[in-house]
């Protein structure tokens, strides 16, 4: 039997015990959301309203303005106060928000019409999906809709839905698949509709064996597989996961559809779900409230605006004297904000409350080329040669060695005994190289 992984990766300490047993909450509304006009990948979305419009739960508020760019949807019904501009968790700069006040309970404006995935065309399903605002909901909030439109002549024969949730601490996924088995595969059996496959298959961590029995029970009677892989970081990304799933390997600067493949998030099943059969636009989100500062960690369905603050407050509170850092998403790839009055956006997957001993810093040392980084790459890069270029300013040998290749994922930052950020040099080094090659286009 093959084994279900990929070469390098790490295994930190995977801290889920906190939030995994805790039942998805849901909470009352917000009574304010701060909704950016860059809920998404691509190019923002242009505003249909004005301050003083009211405006209902699921209305449109802004729509998409390119290709690569999604539709935006209030999450409360009440009265817009302004645009403005406010800390965004992702770009991690201020951005434009349209910002509304909530007037009352949900009073919804649904899509229409609502009903059975299978009475849709293709065509149809892709517009709903596109209607909805729904995006890559693993993180990097890729519209989806850009997603299940390949290239002619890129040739899809497999759907790959992820539910590794590799990051420490997040449970989120997890309890989805627990809790809503049954609507991801419909969301799932949907998606395969879209794209025209027959196959997708399923993958999910071995350590989370209550939602691998969950949704095998759910897809019993389906074309969708759903299997177990090796427990190890970063086995949810998408190169890893369809190396671990398949055996194919996408190429350098390729795509998963470069090898036949699309790959969404567990959770974006459960929208594109919610989408098609009840005719509710992407206007909430489940999340996992953690970490060592929290007092009730727990996973919980927010909708997408609500200031961190106004969750951490619902869930209990947090123990202030003792935190040192507040992450949206995890530890490894989740982004440090400087403030709790910061709104979730589409592709928050949790919040992350640490204290000073879990985000301690290693002490730092010189590079001693041990080549630890090497073995946890998953991309298979020599990060310790990577970094030597980056911080020399030789911008070209690095991007030759496969600067543009690294998926960010920390690995190696984890495993470095000198404590080398190395992730932060080449994020550093790709914005360079590509500020640069923009200059000189100019």
């Amino acid at each position: 039997m093959r084994s279900l992984t990929f070469r390098g990766g790490i295994h930190p300490p995977e801290r889920k015990e906190l939030a995994k047993d805790s039942a998805i909450r849901r909470f009352s509304n917000p009574a304010k959301v701060f909704l950016f006009l860059s809920n998404h990948a691509g190019v923002p979305a242009k505003p249909l309203v004005e301050p003083g419009d009211l405006v209902k739960t699921g209305q449109k508020i802004a729509e998409a303005a390119g290709y690569v760019s999604a539709n935006l949807h209030s999450s409360i019904t009440g009265k817009v106060v302004s645009i403005e501009k406010a800390y965004h968790p992702a770009l991690q700069k201020p951005d434009q928000a349209i910002v509304i006040e909530r007037t009352g309970e949900d009073d919804w404006e649904l899509l229409d019409p609502a009903r059975p995935f299978s009475d849709f065309s293709k065509e149809q399903l892709l517009e709903r999906i596109r209607d909805a605002g729904i995006v890559g909901l693993g993180g990097a909030m890729f519209p989806a809709h850009v997603k299940l439109s390949p290239p002619s002549d890129r040739k899809i024969d497999t759907l790959v839905i992820n539910g590794a949730e590799c990051e420490p601490y997040l449970t989120i996924d997890d309890r989805m698949m627990i809790e809503h088995a049954d609507e991801i595969i419909r969301g799932t059996l949907a998606i395969m509709r879209t794209l025209g496959v027959s196959k997708a298959v399923v993958g999910i961590e071995d350590n989370k064996p209550d939602a691998v029995a969950a949704m095998k029970k759910a897809a019993k009677d389906s074309q969708i597989r759903v299997t177990a892989v090796k427990t190890k970081y970063p086995q949810g990304a998408e190169k890893q996961l369809i190396d671990s799933l398949l055996k194919r390997v996408v190429p350098s600067g390729g795509l998963p559809m470069d090898v036949g493949v699309v790959v969404h998030n567990v959770s974006t099943a459960f929208a594109v779900y919610e989408a098609i059969e009840l005719g509710k636009p992407l206007i909430e989100r489940g999340l996992t409230v953690t970490g060592d500062c929290t007092n009730s960690p727990t996973n919980v369905f927010v909708r997408i605006g609500t200031l961190a603050s106004e969750i951490i407050d619902q869930v209990g509170g947090l123990r202030e004297d003792d935190l040192d850092r507040i992450v949206f998403g995890g530890p490894m790839m989740g982004i440090a904000v400087p403030k709790l009055d910061v709104p979730v956006v589409k592709g928050s997957s949790g919040l992350t409350l640490l204290s000073k001993v879990s985000a301690a810093s290693k002490e730092l040392f010189s590079c001693i080329r041990c080549s630890r980084c090497v073995v946890a790459c998953p991309i298979l890069l020599e990060p310790y040669l990577l970094n030597l270029y980056a911080t020399k300013k030789r911008y070209d040998p690095a991007v030759e060695l496969g600067l543009l290749d690294c998926i960010e994922c920390g690995a190696c930052s984890f495993a470095c005994p000198a404590g080398i950020d190395l992730v932060k040099s080449f994020v550093l080094a790709k914005k360079v190289y590509r500020s640069l090659k923009k200059g000189a286009k100019k």
